[in-house]
């Protein structure tokens, strides 16, 4: 007992190395991925690299005067790190920065969504990190929450009957449609991945002004994105055990609050939750799902239950 005191202390002592790369004016440090570290008395972010001089100087004093670098590269060969958190929105520059930090030794990386451009940068991404062992974190916050661990357990215990389906929706704002779904969507379908499985199969449709999307709609996306069209996007998803998901995003039609989150409905009740770290989450013990008829109340869903 004595020794596995000792070594949870070590363990507990240790002070994990993080580098944090960033991007000033393209896509910055992303929803506070550089200074999350904080918040964990076992890691201290060591070094900061920015391609943005001004950027950079503003970054090492709020990180606390680690060193600083004009170029990642440069960083992931002088210094060593344990993880290093991969910071800017903008998705052109995640497949190089991941490549470069997966083979510079480093034990994890946690990197801001969408995770990158293409199926090929996914598939160059994830080969990467195989062949040294890393580990990838997106940040998909949602899925460290403990009102999550709630929604799971409603499901587990049968309280809204059988799994049938999902309804999944962006923020439906001014980036409505294709945008929404490359860079709000990513959330929602990754609760959904998580709650139901991977699809087996996908029907879809991308419009524009009135007209099934083609070639000449096709425009470089914001933020990096790549090729993008679409201001009414829509698809259906088969998952295992036959339950379904569906998404649809229509540009600058969003309700106030926006409709940003997803429906799990069963055969005995629906969870609504939308995303972050504490989201709003709610439970409705009605098999018809129309609370009008039945009189039945929408339940808080807590952190505690």
């Amino acid at each position: 007992e004595h020794i596995r005191g000792q070594a949870i202390h070590c363990i507990m002592a240790k002070k994990y190395r993080v580098g944090v790369i960033g991007s000033t004016g393209r896509g910055n440090y992303g929803h506070g991925l550089d200074t999350v570290w904080r918040e964990f008395p076992n890691t201290e972010v060591v070094a900061v690299a920015d391609d943005n001089a001004g950027g950079l100087a503003k970054a090492v004093k709020r990180l606390g005067n680690p060193r600083g670098y004009a170029d990642y590269r440069t960083m992931l060969e002088k210094e060593t790190f344990d993880f290093v958190s991969i910071c800017p929105r903008w998705l052109d520059q995640h497949r190089d920065m991941l490549v470069a930090a997966a083979e510079s030794g480093v034990r994890g990386i946690y990197e801001e969504k969408p995770l990158c451009r293409t199926l090929r940068e996914a598939d160059e991404m994830i080969a990467a990190c195989e062949r040294n062992n890393v580990k990838c974190a997106v940040s998909h916050q949602t899925r460290y929450s403990p009102i999550l661990d709630q929604v799971e357990q409603l499901i587990a215990d049968g309280r809204i009957g059988r799994l049938l389906e999902f309804q999944l929706h962006g923020k439906e704002d001014n980036r409505g449609g294709g945008e929404d779904l490359w860079v709000l969507g990513t959330h929602v379908f990754d609760l959904t991945h998580h709650l139901a499985g991977y699809p087996l199969w996908c029907q879809g449709y991308a419009r524009q002004g009135g007209e099934s999307v083609t070639a000449r709609h096709v425009k470089p996306g914001n933020e990096g994105i790549g090729p993008l069209a679409g201001d009414n996007v829509g698809a259906t998803y088969a998952l295992p055990s036959e339950v379904s998901a569906h998404f649809r995003s229509v540009r600058r039609t969003a309700g106030n609050p926006n409709r940003f989150g997803l429906s799990i409905f069963g055969s005995e009740g629906v969870i609504k939750m939308t995303t972050g770290y504490l989201p709003s989450a709610s439970f409705l013990p009605d098999g018809s799902w129309t609370p009008a008829r039945t009189g039945k109340k929408w339940i808080p869903i807590s952190s505690n239950g």
